[in-house]
């Protein structure tokens, strides 16, 4: 499920200030929209804390004095808050290093939608790392390998080798298909290495434009290309003395991959448009769901920086090579959803073991996905095989759903002697499943009829949800 955006708007102009906030609940962001004098206030109203807030919009403060003292009180109000400039607003760069640090960057005037998101996912990394640091104090523990669930060989396998590497100081590369958790295996070697105390960055090299990735990565100065109107740390520096997560490494384009070499190599980088060589302390962790090694054949990987990154390799199984862990991974993903208040669902053996035959393209996200669907489709409910989206089921002659939830809500009604008695299968056989839905429309029909036709009495004498069977009046065509 998508991480809820709360925003925070700082804005002068009346009109800008109202035109941002509409963007932002187009987007289904929670926005509170303040003046410089009155913001305060109106997010203690709008926000919980201000650890909840993944943003601020500052705009429409006329001098660079009123702009620090604007910056020094969200200082004070949350150290870890980024901040967004907007339009020709700039904070000078005679400023304190502690103010210019939480300005992360522009945003140009009109907004555009996709340097806004940019924007916006920029804001929430640099949120994420800041927590990360000031939680650092928290039992790591507990959360150990808390992700990476299962007792198969496979994943087995895969924590020995973490634990071998974990507080080695070497480059890893994580090879698998998407959806197998390569990123999870990174931020386990990130807090069991000794840089866990620094942040931990993550960067998708497939999802950042080619021409932008270099900028992305070490940085730029004021001046260094349209747009960069300050300068910016890239995320080299932002993860200085943590780990760097080059996801997806095998996007790169080559000319970025003599670039990245040269870093692991040397040991220093130099910024966009700057001459100061700054020094690389990080952990590069690399992951890529491509074959590197085809990849060095055609030409599109550069073999040097192949044995650079990997040496020390960990292969993720995909979840088809590891189906005995589905069960571990569901309770899993069921107490996730359940402490974070978004739902819950149980299966039944039959979905279980028809979900163990399903090859999961998808791995582990596709199942994730799953879940969460199901949550919202029939929350609080009992899966069995015919709940599940077609494409899930295996073994179609299983019993009709209506009819398993009967029985799985009652488990005493088959010992009932009138419906085990008038039970008789007629030589030339018949209908099943249609046999099964005229059973159930007739027992809900008497039901009604018992009940004065009030559904929440003949839901009770058939021991099922009063909307359950409501549905079942709506598919049957019943009057109340």
């Amino acid at each position: 499920m998508p991480q809820e955006i709360k925003v925070l708007i700082i804005e002068n102009d009346d009109q800008r200030r109202h035109d941002l906030q509409v963007v932002h609940e187009f987007l289904g962001d929670t926005v509170v929209a303040a003046t410089s004098r009155d913001w305060s206030q109106r997010a203690a109203e709008g926000f919980n804390e201000g650890r909840d807030v993944v943003a601020v919009l500052v705009g429409g403060v006329e001098t660079n004095f009123e702009l620090e003292t604007l910056l020094a009180d969200l200082i004070a109000w949350d150290a870890g808050v980024p901040v967004l400039l907007l339009g020709e607003q700039v904070l000078e760069e005679s400023s304190e290093a502690s103010l210019r640090r939480m300005v992360i960057g522009n945003i140009e005037l009109p907004v555009r939608y996709n340097a806004l998101l940019d924007s916006l996912h920029r804001a929430q990394l640099y949120r994420e790392q800041y927590n990360l640091v000031r939680d650092r104090n928290q039992s790591r523990e507990v959360e150990l390998f808390r992700s990476l669930v299962g007792d198969s060989p496979h994943v087995k396998a895969v924590r020995r080798l973490m634990a071998q590497v974990a507080d080695k100081d070497v480059s890893v590369l994580i090879t698998g298909e998407s959806g197998t958790g390569k990123e999870v295996v990174a931020r386990n070697l990130h807090y069991n290495s000794s840089r866990r105390q620094k942040p931990f960055v993550p960067v998708n090299c497939g999802a950042i434009p080619a021409e932008l990735l270099e900028s992305e990565l070490f940085g730029h100065e004021k001046g260094a290309f349209t747009g960069a109107i300050s300068s910016r740390p890239g995320r080299f520096e932002m993860a200085d003395g943590g780990t760097l997560f080059l996801d997806e490494i095998g996007d790169m384009p080559l000319n970025m991959q003599v670039k990245i070499l040269r870093v692991l190599q040397e040991r220093v980088y130099e910024r966009v448009g700057g001459t100061k060589v700054l020094k690389a302390d990080v952990r590069i962790i690399a992951a890529t769901h491509k074959n590197l090694e085809t990849m060095i054949v055609d030409g599109s990987f550069r073999e040097d920086l192949y044995y650079r990154l990997n040496v020390f390799p960990i292969e993720m199984p995909a979840l088809r090579e590891r189906v005995e862990d589905i069960p571990l991974l569901l309770n899993e993903l069921l107490y996730r959803m359940e402490a974070e208040n978004r739902g819950s669902v149980k299966f039944n053996r039959a979905a279980i073991q028809s979900l163990c035959e399903h090859a999961w393209p998808g791995n582990v996200r596709e199942l994730a996905n799953l879940v969460e669907r199901l949550a919202i489709t029939h929350p609080d409910s009992v899966i069995g095989l015919h709940d599940l989206p077609e494409k899930f089921r295996y073994g179609a002659e299983a019993v009709e759903p209506e009819f398993e939830q009967l029985f799985l809500t009652d488990p005493d009604l088959e010992q009932k002697p009138e419906l085990a008695d008038s039970t008789t299968l007629p030589v030339e056989g018949i209908d099943l499943k249609e046999y099964l839905s005229n059973l159930e429309r007739d027992l809900i029909e008497q039901a009604l009829e018992e009940a004065d036709s009030v559904v929440a009495r003949a839901a009770e004498k058939l021991q099922i949800r009063r909307t359950t069977l409501v549905e079942k009046i709506r598919k049957y065509g019943l009057q109340r």
